[in-house]
């Protein structure tokens, strides 16, 4: 349960998100996404009030966010390769341009031969590594990534982290949940920690 959570993103800036289990990362993140609506108070995005906008307008905001959920909610009916290029494809781009980007993208996160799976065949980590690739394949003006290296092995979840930090300093805001404190350790970034409910800066 979340209380009077307070806090600023800046542009540009990375933050992991941390606290126990049942601490509310989750629902802080689904909320930031638009996804889950806060009981009380305002949630302000690229300096607007969500509260006071259209569904419309949300999902608009929503192209401009990637998030990784836990449970992946990758497209069953699409590839790898569809489903991480879905994010291009719904704001109308032409997969000429992106053809090349999505497949290197893949081979970069380990899934070079899995493109044409479908996600029943993926393994837990296969399928987080997809989730991953589309939710950056777009370059987002803001990612979230809930426990995105929770199903990989230590050396992937070093390239996945590289990749997080690249996006970032290519211009994208990146909060990343987790509990990987050797992740953590990697690479000094503000903390955002929840306990109690409340979030304080670390």
């Amino acid at each position: 349960m979340l209380h009077d959570v307070n806090f600023h993103l800046r542009p540009g800036s990375f933050h992991f998100l941390t606290g126990p289990s049942g601490a509310g990362k989750s629902s802080l993140l689904r909320m930031i996404f638009m996804s889950l609506q806060p009981t009380r108070g305002n949630l302000q995005l690229f300096g607007q009030d969500v509260s006071r906008i259209s569904a419309s307008r949300r999902a608009q905001l929503r192209r401009r966010i990637g998030i990784v959920f836990q449970d992946f909610r990758l497209l069953d009916h699409l590839t790898t390769w569809q489903n991480v290029a879905l994010p291009l494809r719904v704001v109308g781009k032409r997969i000429t341009d992106y053809r090349e980007d999505v497949t290197d993208l893949l081979q970069w996160v380990g899934l070079g031969e899995r493109i044409n799976h479908f996600p029943s065949v993926l393994s837990g980590g296969e399928k987080q590594r997809a989730a991953i690739a589309r939710a950056v394949i777009g370059k987002p003006e803001l990612l979230l990534a809930d426990e995105p290296t929770g199903n990989v092995d230590p050396q992937m979840a070093r390239r996945l982290l590289r990749l997080f930090i690249e996006l970032n300093r290519l211009g994208t805001s990146v909060v990343i949940a987790t509990h990987d404190h050797q992740l953590m350790r990697q690479y000094k970034a503000p903390r955002l920690e929840l306990q109690d409910g409340h979030v304080r800066t670390v």
